[in-house]
């Protein structure tokens, strides 16, 4: 594939995603500046990260003035899967992708982004990942900006609502998993329980969201591989 028709295969394939970003990144942009955070700050935080589960747990945490430990354990839990995309997608790539572009590329790797990308037949040229990665990024970055300069003059049952999209997103990525395996179902179950656990004892046992979310995700996790462990396909 040339490289003019892989970069323009990229573009198209990243409208979609850039308008998903869009609205769910308006939500962070607003929350982000309802809890004191400048929009200068919350536009840098998504156009260096791009990452929605992370963000979103990142914000209270900043709020709260929370050690760098725990910031820094809370990302790693939360964004650990994308090493494991990483390493999915170097065995796509061309062979003559030099070290710099993989590392270029790497930081454009999201769920939405590695699902079209590792759906391709043909290897991934830098031209289409970097072509792929262009709108999301801008989408995400652009949606914080617009949330944090106009979310203030929003109604409040408007802002409420809308501070429920993330929420909405992982339902739509957990569900459809969710419902063909049992497992998944309990493990998701296992989680939301445990969270709902931490919440109730609060008030005798504090733990801040970050170390919650950490346990959360170790406790479901080692579960899960517990209880239902991959068994290797007969050759």
């Amino acid at each position: 594939m040339e490289k003019k028709q892989a970069f323009k295969q990229g573009l198209q394939g990243g409208i979609p995603i850039a308008l998903g970003y869009l609205s769910v990144s308006f939500t962070f942009g607003m929350m982000a500046s309802s809890q004191g955070i400048p929009v200068s700050a919350a536009v840098v935080i998504s156009l260096t990260n791009l990452t929605s589960a992370g963000q979103f747990a990142a914000l209270p945490l900043m709020v709260q003035s929370a050690s760098l430990l725990e910031m820094g354990l809370t990302q790693f839990m939360i964004n650990l899967r994308y090493a494991l995309m990483s390493l999915s997608l170097s065995q796509k790539v061309e062979s003559s992708m030099s070290r710099r572009e993989r590392m270029l590329i790497s930081f454009g790797i999201t769920d939405e982004i590695f699902a079209l990308a590792a759906a391709q037949e043909n290897h991934i040229s830098t031209a289409y990942f970097s072509a792929l990665m262009i709108l999301p990024i801008a989408g995400w970055t652009l949606g914080t900006w617009l949330g944090a300069v106009m979310g203030a003059s929003l109604p409040v049952d408007i802002r409420s609502a809308m501070g429920i999209a993330i929420y909405a997103m992982f339902l739509a990525i957990l569900l459809p998993p969710a419902r063909k395996q049992r497992s998944i179902r309990r493990v998701i179950i296992a989680a939301g329980g445990l969270s709902c656990v931490l919440a109730l004892v609060h008030k005798w046992v504090p733990i801040s969201s970050g170390f919650a979310i950490i346990f959360c995700t170790l406790a479901a996790a080692g579960y899960g591989a517990w209880r239902y462990p991959l068994k290797e396909k007969s050759s």
